[in-house]
This record gives structure tokens, C-alpha cells and sequence, in this order.
């Protein structure tokens, strides 16, 4: 609440003088009440914004035909700086879906991504964008029977303080839910995570953990993957079991050269992946893959590993990508799991 102190004494200045806005933390605090048709609480926005910034506009347009719409407040900034500071953008239809979905996963597929806390069904893709995939029980099945749903995906400027505790998620909950409302989509309100998550930083690596940190996340099944322990093995936990994607990255630290390997297990859920080309970096055929039925759709997974892992060779990689396949299953409840080897 560090600037709604300063806004109440202003605002009643404006409203004492006839409306007059000048005063830069009144429009702050109109601008914040008014942005994305109310939907974000005016505490959140003041987490996010910056100490030395004020908000300059709000702006929101919706598509009915489209099952579309979409939001943005901005700061004053200049033609260097970024002035955003959230943008969040909603479509009911399968064609824009699956646009942003390639967007985020151009080509093989194995583009970077992050989770977001178990609750949310989504993930963060490799710009940053976090999207949220919602089913809509309000609205009809599509032509081919699948039922329909709701993407959510809301970014923050550069200067957005998005590293304030809770805040971020706090703010995309709640445009989540606005949109859901506005879009007759009907989904079950979303409630931001508990604690103090924040989301990973633009740009930065993921780090990796020893695997007895695996536990109690979506990839605890490489606790039980029978790695060799002279390896110095680490994973990326980047699984959320409501999500339309997710990885489990394995590396460890080859002793006779110092040099990292990898294996990267990716899983896409959605008949939208079926258009992924499984190639690995050097735009070879990916032969380890997998594919099953998921809540009526498509589920693909898929491998992508160095060559010279030592003590894992292909018949270890096509083991442990089977467990990592069969977790999967069994956690979604899916069914006609299928391997390619």
C-alpha cells in the first residue's frame, strides 16, 4: 500500500476541484480500478508497479464472434523504455489456440518453457508468457466433439515489478477469471497459489536440483530411474499436472571433460501437438517418442538426449522414457499409451 496513502488525499483534491486529473497518483488510482473492466485489485497493481512510475492508460476490446478479448494497462514511459505494465490477451476458439501454442513451440517442440504452480492449469513459455488453458463448461463442444476451452495468456512489461511476491500470479488469476466471466466460458474461478510465488525472470536458466528434490513434484518419477550415482545427476522440475505441457530436464556434469548432458523429456497435451515435427537440435528425427489419448485428445512425449551419457546408453534412455511416459498416464488417466523406438 505504498502509494494508495498518497492517492486517497489526491483523490479527494480531484474530486474537490471538479474533476481535475493532473495529479499523477489519482490517475494512478483510477487508471488502476478502471483497467481490464475492474478486474485487477488495485493493491496487486501497486505491487507491480514501479516506485518511481505512474500509469498512463487503459485499453480493452472484446470479440463476441471471435471469442475473443483482451487488455493492457500501460506506465508513462518513453520510446526506450518499456511502458507496459500487464497485458493479457483471452480466446475461446481452437484456430487461435493452436496459433499461440505453435508460436510458443515452433518446429521440434523442445523450446523453453517453465511451470507455474500446481493449481493452475498452464505453464510459462520461453518469452515469458503465461498461459493458462481453462475448460469452458458453458460453452458447446467443437465440430469434432472436443469440449471447449479458454487461453489465458497475460506478460509483463520489462520494468513491471513482477518479482514482488505473489503479485504476479495474484494479478493473472484474476484477469483469468474476468475472462472467463466476459467469454460465457463458465470455468470454476481460478485461486492464486498460496505463498509467495513468483514467476522465473525473462531470460533466466532454469537451475537444476539433485534429484532427491524431485520429490513431491512432476517429475519424482527419476528418483526411481535407476541413474547412475557417479553422474552428479540434476533435474528441472518443469511438470504441472494440469497443464498443456511440461518437461523433466535430467543433466549431469561428465567427469572427463567437464562438459554437460542432457536429457530432456517433454510431454504436449492436445490434439494441436500432433503438428509438432519431432526433430532434435541438429534436425534429426527423434525416434524415441510416445503418444496417447488424454481427456479425448491427443498426448504426445518425446525424448531428446546427448549421445555419449556415461553409463546411459539407448537401451537406458528408452527405459527411463518409458517410465517417464507411463507417469504421465497414469497421472492424467490416460489411456492407449503407444511407443516409437
Amino acid at each position: 500500500m505504498r502509494r494508495w496513502i498518497k492517492v486517497s488525499v489526491a483523490a479527494a483534491v480531484v474530486l474537490g476541484i471538479g474533476g481535475y486529473v493532473a495529479e499523477p497518483y489519482a490517475q494512478d488510482w483510477m487508471l488502476a480500478g478502471s483497467a481490464c473492466g475492474g478486474a485487477l485489485p488495485r493493491d496487486v497493481v501497486d505491487r507491480l508497479t514501479p516506485d518511481d512510475a505512474h500509469l498512463e492508460s487503459e485499453d480493452s476490446g472484446q470479440t463476441g464472434a471471435l471469442g475473443s478479448y483482451g487488455c493492457d494497462l500501460t506506465m508513462k514511459g518513453d520510446e526506450v523504455n518499456d511502458s507496459r505494465l500487464i497485458s493479457m490477451e483471452a480466446y475461446t476458439r481452437r484456430d487461435d489456440q493452436d496459433r499461440e501454442f505453435f508460436r510458443a513451440f515452433p518446429e521440434e517442440g523442445f523450446s523453453a518453457q517453465s511451470a507455474v504452480p500446481e493449481g493452475l492449469p498452464g505453464f510459462i513459455d520461453r518469452l515469458g508468457v503465461i498461459q493458462l488453458l481453462i475448460p469452458c463448461p458453458d460453452l458447446p463442444k467443437d465440430a469434432a466433439g472436443r469440449r471447449s476451452k479458454l487461453l489465458v495468456r497475460t506478460w509483463m512489461g520489462r520494468d513491471t515489478l513482477y518479482g514482488v511476491p505473489g503479485a504476479a500470479y495474484q494479478a493473472v488469476v484474476a484477469l483469468a477469471n474476468s475472462a472467463s466471466d466476459r467469454l460465457g466460458c463458465g470455468a470454476e474461478p481460478l485461486k492464486a497459489p498460496k505463498g509467495n510465488a513468483v514467476p522465473p525472470a525473462l531470460g533466466d536458466e532454469p537451475e537444476g536440483v539433485p534429484l532427491t528434490r524431485a520429490k513431491g513434484t512432476g517429475c519424482e518419477w527419476v528418483t526411481r530411474a535407476g541413474l547412475p550415482e557417479s553422474g552428479d545427476w540434476h533435474v528441472e522440475a518443469g511438470m504441472n499436472d494440469s497443464a498443456p505441457t511440461g518437461q523433466c530436464d535430467l543433466s549431469s556434469e561428465s567427469a572427463d571433460n567437464g562438459n554437460d548432458k542432457g536429457m530432456y523429456f517433454v510431454a504436449w497435451y492436445g490434439d494441436w501437438s500432433n503438428r509438432l515435427v519431432f526433430e532434435d537440435s541438429n534436425g534429426e528425427f527423434l525416434s524415441t517418442t510416445a503418444t496417447a489419448r488424454c481427456d479425448g485428445e491427443a498426448a504426445n512425449f518425446a525424448l531428446s538426449a546427448s549421445d555419449d551419457i556415461p553409463g546411459v546408453g539407448k537401451v537406458a534412455k528408452q527405459r527411463m522414457f518409458k517410465q517417464f511416459a507411463q507417469d504421465q498416464v497414469d497421472r492424467r488417466g490416460c489411456s492407449r499409451l503407444r511407443f516409437r523406438f
